[in-house]
């Protein structure tokens, strides 16, 4: 057999999946079924009941979405998952997520120190220096418990905030061009 005759495989992409929302946990499930590698970003919830009960609950940090890594060509199999709707993209088809992205994710959401935020476009921006997030760009918010910084994942539009020291942050220069909470394009 020669070089011409062997089949190459398709790279794995990061990719969105557009998914019924609360449903995102059965999305995973079947996707590691059928071998698909999934991330479903959760954070955790204390809940309290009517009953007086409370209960630790962890919720999607996105609603609606997961992440999978698959070949290109396999999209209509993805596609034939219940509960999911589509591949985020454009019209020119799916669009695939960086590796250092979901590597950045995957690492930097620390468990209770990250939450849901609405999507925000206006705010004193700001950079982290350090951590695994290093070099995304946010907009600042301040609470009572610290100083948060509010990414956002703009594939999706989605946002959320994440608790960081004052010293990893850098404040940017408002006059300069807005690409508001993303990760620069390196």
């Amino acid at each position: 057999m020669n070089i011409m005759e062997s089949k190459t495989v398709p790279p794995k992409e990061w990719f969105v999946l557009f998914t019924a929302s609360n449903n995102e946990k059965q999305v995973q499930r079947h996707l590691l079924s059928r071998d698909i590698e999934a991330f479903l970003p959760l954070y955790t919830v204390t809940k309290r009941w009517k009953n007086r009960t409370t209960a630790k609950l962890e919720l999607p940090l996105f609603v609606g979405y997961v992440f999978a890594r698959f070949p290109r060509n396999l999209s209509s199999r993805v596609l034939d998952i219940p509960m999911v709707y589509s591949i985020i993209g454009n019209r020119h088809g799916s669009l695939a997520i960086s590796e250092d992205e979901i590597s950045a994710l995957r690492t930097g959401l620390i468990p209770g120190k990250v939450e849901p935020h609405p999507y925000l476009t206006v705010g004193q921006r700001a950079r982290i220096c350090a951590g695994p997030l290093s070099g995304w760009e946010g907009i600042i918010s301040r609470l009572d418990t610290g100083l948060r910084v509010v990414l956002t994942v703009n594939s999706i539009k989605r946002s959320f905030s994440v608790q960081v020291e004052t010293e990893a942050i850098e404040v940017l220069d408002e006059s300069a061009p807005r690409s508001i909470g993303s990760r620069p394009n390196s």
